[in-house]
């Protein structure tokens, strides 16, 4: 690493500005810093995943995926730069298979809700979403890479099958959206 950070602060950003990768100079609310700054909390929420108690390979797996978003950032923060390539796709697509293949179909809407294993999964996966929408804003003002896109798709449907999986765990079960209900007397 060529870089290293002996002071944290320099004030270069009191201003509402800051730096890419590449050295060029862009608002601190320009769709790039948006997406890369979602695709940044989103490490972090699944850095919170981690912490609970989690199958292995789901823990594994994970770490992996901690490590393809922090490339992500990188590559978001240095315009024409790619890092993210069909191969990683290509392996979420696998992990999801391999962890969706026990569960049964849906019949019903579930309800981010259970544990707190499950909570933070199903908060994972709606920041993912949030991380998709912000990459596809800032694709149609500058080019970005597809295979980000599809990355953080299938990330998010990653989240919401390991969601499934972690409900499932010991026994318990998903919460189910009920629609015809009656509301509780208070």
């Amino acid at each position: 690493m060529a870089n290293r950070l002996s002071k944290i602060y320099t004030r270069k950003g009191d201003k509402g500005e800051t730096r890419l990768g590449d050295g060029s100079k862009t608002p601190k609310d320009s769709f790039r810093v948006n997406a890369y700054g979602t695709v940044d909390e989103l490490n972090s929420v699944i850095g919170m995943l981690m912490a609970q108690s989690l199958p292995r390979l789901m823990q594994q797996c994970l770490f992996e995926v901690q490590h393809h978003l922090f490339d992500m950032g990188g590559e978001l923060c240095i315009p024409g730069h790619e890092v993210i390539l069909p191969e990683r796709v290509n392996w979420l697509e696998r992990v999801l298979d391999k962890h969706n293949a026990d569960l049964p179909p849906l019949k019903d809407f579930i309800l981010p809700s259970g544990s707190m294993a499950v909570s933070v999964c199903h908060l994972a996966r709606t920041v993912c979403r949030r991380a998709e929408r912000e990459v596809v804003g800032l694709s149609r003002v500058e080019a970005v890479n597809s295979n980000v896109v599809a990355y953080l798709n299938r990330l998010s449907d990653l989240l919401f099958v390991f969601a499934r999986v972690l409900a499932r765990q010991d026994g318990g079960q998903e919460v189910i959206w009920q629609h015809d209900r009656e509301l509780i007397e208070v």
